[in-house]
């Protein structure tokens, strides 16, 4: 069943004005989220539903539109990124299949099924989100002691699955790319965190660039949700610096549960 089956709440080719107020808002709330603690989709997919759009289209167009995070990540990135050039050429085939894969599987996911399966994604990334100091800590005591050759390899290879699931959702990905790099690599937090993102903006970019050509991205909805992105994650960080971490993590993780239960609502 291809995911172009897709029973139809066709949407317009354009938007309302509230339709694109709503998009623009709910991308700065995506670039926020995204800067601050991981979690971008829980603004913009959402707000994709809203308009009109089915769950698969909605997630090709959030997938493209998220890209304006990615690339302001990375440009931001470049004092950590400095020196890595070698580390980013040697991982960046796992990530970049990784990503072509989870784009087919989205490709061949019918649209009945991916509607099922995103309450229990979004419901996951949010459980990571909130458990993300644990993990994180858990990361630093394995990389205390090096990895061993079996580990590396069990490394590497959640790092190409970490880009598989980037290319088919990709919620909180950044949480678990970050704790496998700290345990397989002799990096600081800054390091693995500017590494982190150079990868992930590869393996989204791959999936965006195949739902660009190949999918079904509503154009119309792309413009606003990523100008709404471009600003929140800019900002972000400075907002980031005044509030506090665990607070605005803690909130953001049970926001996310409730929109996976809303979700499973609507799709059971």
């Amino acid at each position: 069943m291809s995911v172009r089956a897709e029973p139809p709440r066709r949407p317009r080719a354009t938007v309302t004005t509230g339709q694109l107020l709503l998009l623009v808002a709910a991308g700065f709330g995506a670039g926020l989220s995204g800067s601050m603690a991981g979690l971008a989709s829980l603004f913009s997919y959402p707000a994709l539903l809203a308009v009109g759009l089915p769950p698969t289209t909605a997630n090709m167009t959030n997938t493209v539109a998220l890209l304006a995070s990615s690339v302001g990540s990375v440009a931001g990135s470049r004092p950590e990124l400095a020196g890595q050039g070698a580390r980013v050429r040697r991982l960046a085939p796992l990530v970049v299949v990784g990503g072509a894969i989870g784009a087919a599987m989205l490709f061949l996911t019918p649209a009945g099924s991916f509607e099922k399966i995103v309450p229990f994604l979004v419901g996951g990334a949010s459980l990571v989100l909130l458990c993300q100091p644990r993990i994180r800590a858990a990361a630093a005591r394995e990389a205390d002691g090096g990895p061993t050759r079996t580990g590396r390899l069990l490394v590497l290879g959640g790092i190409g699955l970490v880009g598989v699931y980037g290319g088919y959702f990709g919620a909180a990905a950044g949480v678990l790319l970050l704790a496998l790099l700290l345990i397989g690599l002799p990096v600081s937090l800054l390091q693995a965190n500017g590494l982190k993102n150079a990868l992930l903006g590869l393996a989204n970019g791959t999936a965006a660039v195949a739902f660009a050509v190949a999918g079904d991205v509503r154009w119309a909805a792309v413009v606003p949700l990523a100008a709404g992105v471009l600003v929140g994650s800019w900002l972000g960080p400075a907002i980031a610096r005044r509030l506090p971490t665990t607070l605005l993590r803690t909130a953001i993780g049970l926001a996310g549960l409730g929109l996976a239960v809303k979700l499973g609502l609507d799709a059971f």
